[in-house]
């Protein structure tokens, strides 16, 4: 398995797509940044092709939606940064009905339908926690598509950056190829888009608080935009709004539990935010689960880290949902990250997909997870999670 194998599926894939010859193509996408930069890499692409695009921001895979998704037989449907997790359940419920296209960085489950077709980069030897972003996933299918789709490589580089460490593996060739080309600049110790006139690891940040924040309020789309052509004075203003009113439940969050602690089973330490952040996205409750992984006074570093949120039930674009749903993200203190390397416990994407089985679907890696659950199984969630790890 290597890169060869992957860039002659995606000609494979990019053949089968041609053959369609769609007016129009749905994708689908994330609600973080490497969501926005995979949704503008893929819009990018597919519009130079004369494809008409409409972009649906999900936060998760709930199996109405993309049952109402797939009810309608000849469409062509792109799932960026999302999907790979839930292939076999979008494979069953697409029947053959829809190409069905899945570009993805997050733990893969088996295609059963030759209709849908996942070039996560994970099914071809590379990890998605350190190599490759969605938005690299994206970008490399773009290239193939066509080579004019090189001046997009900035947009996997700022996807990339949500990876810790560096950029590593295929995102350090993308890296390489993008300062040659002068897509990017070094500048000092920063890397800048020139065409932008904003460097990769800010805008990495405005489009976290865009997606995510902004989830309920248009800030998904203004992301896409910010991605393809800069951050104007519009979007800067709605980006600062959107942040001040998610430091202030941060700074609530925060002394609530330095006030109450988090409570605590035998390896888990969790809380529940409940409806503090009302109006956002949900995303959020896992960027606080990741600030609060270092805040060693509060967090002990041996017991996973878990914090449930409540799911509006409005999905934007799309209507309401029938059932009330809660959230669970979990994060992996850094000192038992190498006890997940070794095998000594399970990884958080593998803890929550087994501790809500038959009745959540689970997708992430193995430091940073997430689940969607029926709010009525939160305790439940957590006793199988400690059955599991005991």
């Amino acid at each position: 398995m290597s890169l060869q194998n992957f860039k002659q599926y995606a000609e494979h894939t990019i053949a089968l797509l041609r053959k369609e010859s769609p007016k129009k193509v749905f994708i689908v996408h994330h609600d973080d940044a490497d969501g926005l930069c995979s949704a503008a890499i893929t819009q990018r692409a597919l519009e130079r092709e004369g494809i008409i695009t409409e972009t649906f921001c999900l936060e998760k895979v709930y199996t109405e939606v993309i049952a109402n998704l797939h009810s309608t037989e000849g469409q062509t449907i792109f799932y960026v940064d999302i999907g790979s997790s839930h292939a076999d359940l979008i494979s069953k419920l697409n029947e053959r009905k829809n190409l069905t296209i899945i570009l993805d960085h997050h733990d893969p489950k088996p295609s059963m339908d030759s209709k849908v077709l996942d070039l996560n980069l994970e099914n071809f030897g590379f990890k998605g926690e350190t190599d490759f972003s969605g938005a690299t996933c994206c970008y490399l299918f773009a290239k193939a598509l066509n080579e004019q789709n090189s001046d997009l490589g900035y947009l996997a580089l700022v996807g990339s950056s949500e990876i810790p460490g560096g950029f590593k593996s295929l995102n350090k060739m993308v890296l390489q190829e993008a300062l040659e080309k002068g897509f990017v600049h070094k500048k000092g110790k920063s890397l800048e888009i020139p065409r932008l006139g904003v460097k990769i690891d800010a805008l990495f940040s405005k489009l976290q608080i865009l997606g995510a924040v902004g989830y309920y309020e248009g800030g998904p789309e203004l992301g896409i935009k910010a991605c393809l052509e800069g951050i104007d004075k519009e979007i800067d203003e709605k980006i600062n709004v959107l942040e001040e009113r998610r430091k202030n439940v941060n700074r609530r969050l925060l002394g609530r539990l330095y006030h109450e602690r988090l409570k605590e089973t035998k390896h888990i330490q969790w809380f529940d935010a409940e409806d503090m952040y009302a109006g956002m996205g949900t995303k959020v409750i896992g960027q606080f689960c990741s600030f609060l992984s270092y805040q060693m006074r509060l967090v002990k570093p041996n017991k996973y880290i878990l914090g449930f949120v409540n799911v509006p039930p409005e999905i934007p674009k799309w209507g309401k949902l029938k059932e009330n749903f809660a959230k669970a993200s979990i994060r992996v203190p850094k000192p038992m990250q190498k006890m997940i390397e070794e095998g000594k416990l399970p990884g958080a994407v593998n803890l929550l997909d087994e501790a809500s089985k038959g009745f959540g679907m689970a997708d992430g890696h193995q430091y940073a997870a997430n689940v969607v659950l029926p709010f009525a199984k939160k305790l439940e969630l957590l006793e199988n999670a400690e059955r599991t790890l005991g």
